[in-house]
């Protein structure tokens, strides 16, 4: 995991070629690596889907999942981190921690994943390795232990030092690295090796007393005692010890897959997964082994031209085998398994069985969406979800011709599947279909895919910002449904609104008594709220953030029904949130902008003119790196302009920060000739 062009891909495809998962090193700039097989990561040698591979070094299988960089594929990362057990930080030597490297350190924080980090590109001009680690410590509040230093940088960078066994290595470049010599540590750097290697010990001291005990009495600490007390370490996610090397140059690929095999866990030092019992509605552990109840995460679906819908899932506990059906929790149906696949990128090998710490994909699996469960339907146990972010940027879609009509919308509800992050719904009033995912580039690579994977031919409108409402004050409303003809109906329901705090999104209470609603009808009247909110009173935009409380209501026990209430909640809710002083929020992104010194002026001048708030400016080298947030709607071909400005030497990044009242000129704007949804 890093940002993007950081070296993951490469580091990747120099692993495999080491233990002989392929017999040529991949380029991602030739577009022949191995991880990135989309059409669309050749052409633009970025990754944009996680590729699953697995291969074996010193006796231990590896698997490996490659995510991408770019901020808009981030739910990549995040589904693989909630199925992996390790993970690998790979930091740029010159940029060091770059802003999507924060996210996807602190979504690692969040899953508690023990987690190594490697200093690539350490033969690029302007690499620094103690640079990066400062970096590590003040921006992602980590608490790197460097295991190796680098001998020379930039064009001098010809190999490591390994403070563990206190030697140098270097790297023969004419077997492509796959041979290495040690040596003696060079004389100007005994000093430095020295230093280094002490301030490890001290700091894995800390959780090994046979490592502590003998660091105090000044006695040899062996290199089986140093790895075992880092290890520890490690597994605690208390320490990151921190490697080297340069990837492209096939430098320090070796040592970075011991580190993984010495440092990282398997499957049985980490803790049992917990999951709730379907039986008993407790919480049940467990453990990675055969001798378990069968359990497993599906994290993945993908549209396979070939077999059909692949489903990748992580198995706990138990096994399986081929043909056998296994119970899926979420939707309480089962499922038969056609095919078992061990998947190497986008190559596939057929399996009989799949055991406890497997990654592999399944076929046949017609009722399994990503966050799902499969379990033993003996010993049914739901394990926990996860949750995506929700799309900023939206763009309305049709087909070409009559003929593509069926198969566009067939194909987004496909790519939806895949996708937790890809929204596609119809625009009622406009007849229109809208999709919305993470930016511009998302949506383009996912258009792109229409048209060459699957065929369909379809004219796409120019992005617009997703924006949300919500209420700015407490207020009351009243809905009733009643129908005297034909079927009768009888409801009314009286509700209160009230902002939430920011980011809390909807929530609800009952304060009513039986007598006037009964219990039954509480659950249609809060799906009916929900539904309301969907479509707000403004402009139509889904609701956010608010506070709904049920404090009135009258029921006939003759002609009271769940949908006389629902509608009666949903006329109740519009009617409260019209009331409310609704305003329109919009979507603010954080901004890192590097450029050159001269042009740090005009980059600002031009930033204030889009309504950014600046945060920092901060200095790397002769670059200036500045922070901002800055609204959505002012982003859009910002690259361009960026370009304009800066004589092409300016590069941003950005990322979804959070939802903002927007400005009351805009917003009047905004509604100048909208009649009010409500």
């Amino acid at each position: 995991m890093a940002h993007i062009d950081a070296g993951k891909t490469t580091t990747t495809e120099r692993i495999l070629f080491y233990t002989g998962k392929v017999h040529r090193i991949g380029e991602v700039d030739d577009g022949t690596a191995t991880m990135d097989w989309m059409t669309q990561e050749k052409e633009r040698g970025i990754t944009i889907t996680a590729a699953a591979i697995s291969c074996t070094w010193k006796k231990h299988r590896i698997n490996i999942i490659d995510t991408p960089g770019h901020v808009d594929f981030t739910v990549e990362v995040e589904r693989s981190l909630r199925v992996l057990d390790g993970a690998v930080a790979v930091f740029c030597g010159v940029g060091g921690v770059e802003p999507q490297s924060e996210t996807v350190w602190h979504q690692a924080d969040h899953y508690k994943i023990p987690r190594l980090a490697f200093v690539n590109k350490m033969d690029r001009v302007g690499a620094d390795f103690f640079n990066v680690i400062s970096m590590m410590k003040e921006k992602l509040a980590a608490k790197p232990v460097p295991i190796q230093l680098p001998i020379g940088q930039e064009s001098t960078f010809s190999g490591i030092i390994d403070l563990i066994r206190m030697k140098g290595i270097t790297f023969d470049d004419e077997s492509f690295g796959a041979n290495f010599s040690e040596i003696e540590i060079p004389d100007n750097m005994i000093d430095q090796a020295n230093e280094y290697r002490n301030r490890m010990l001290e700091t894995i001291s800390e959780y090994e007393d046979v490592v502590l005990e003998k660091y105090l009495e000044g006695q040899e600490i062996n290199e089986n005692e140093i790895i075992q007390a880092l290890r520890k370490a490690t597994l605690a996610v208390a320490i990151n010890p921190v490697l080297c090397g340069s990837a492209l140059k096939n430098k320090g690929i070796q040592r970075l897959m011991d580190a993984i095999v010495d440092f990282l866990p398997s499957p049985l030092d980490v803790p049992p997964i917990e999951g709730k019992s379907i039986k008993s509605d407790k919480t049940e552990i467990r453990k990675a082994s055969v001798d378990e109840p069968f359990s497993a995460l599906a994290f993945k679906i993908i549209a396979d031209p070939f077999v059909g819908k692949l489903t990748y899932f992580r198995v706990y506990s138990g096994a399986v085998q081929l043909g056998k059906s296994v119970y899926n929790v979420n939707e309480g149906k089962h499922e038969r398994i056609a095919k078992i696949l061990q998947m190497s990128a986008n190559k596939r090998e057929e399996l009989k069985e799949v055991k406890a710490g497997d990654i592999v994909a399944g076929v046949g699996f017609r009722f399994t969406k990503t966050g799902h469960t499969l379990s033993s339907d003996k010993h049914p146990l739901l394990l926990e979800t996860m949750v995506f972010p929700e799309p900023v940027i939206s763009i309305a879609i049709e087909p070409k011709t009559k003929a593509d009509e069926e198969k566009l919308l067939d194909t987004l509800d496909r790519l939806a599947e895949e996708d937790p992050t890809f929204h596609v719904r119809n625009n009622e009033e406009t007849g229109q279909t809208i999709i919305s995912g993470m930016g511009e580039l998302h949506l383009e690579i996912l258009t792109d895919r229409l048209t060459r994977e699957f065929k369909v031919q379809a004219n796409v409108g120019k992005p617009q910002v997703s924006y949300k409402e919500t209420i700015s004050i407490a207020a009351r409303g009243e809905g009733s449904f009643i129908k005297q003809a034909g079927t009768k109906q009888f409801g009314v329901v009286t509700l209160e609104v009230a902002p939430n705090v920011t980011g809390k999104g909807f929530a609800f209470s009952n304060r009513t008594s039986s007598d006037k609603v009964p219990h039954q009808f509480i659950k249609p009247i809060e799906d009916g709220i929900k539904e309301a909110m969907l479509g707000g009173v403004l402009l139509g935009y889904s609701m956010v953030d608010v506070k709904v409380a049920l404090i009135d209501g009258e029921y006939d026990e003759n002609d009271s029904t769940e949908l006389a209430f629902k509608i009666a909640a949903v006329i109740a809710f519009r009617d409260a949130a019209s009331k409310a002083k609704p305003l329109i929020l919009e979507p603010i992104m954080e901004v890192e902008v590097t450029v050159p010194e001269e042009h740090l002026g005009d980059v600002i001048n031009y930033l204030n003119s889009k309504r950014a708030k600046i945060g920092e400016i901060n200095t790397r080298k002769n670059l200036k790196i500045i922070t901002a947030t800055v609204p959505l709607r002012e982003m859009f071909g910002y690259a361009t302009d960026l370009r304009s400005v800066t004589q092409g030497r300016g590069v941003y990044t950005m990322q979804f920060s959070h939802y903002a009242e927007i400005p009351k000129g805009k917003s009047e704007q905004m509604l100048e000739g909208f009649t009010p949804v409500w």
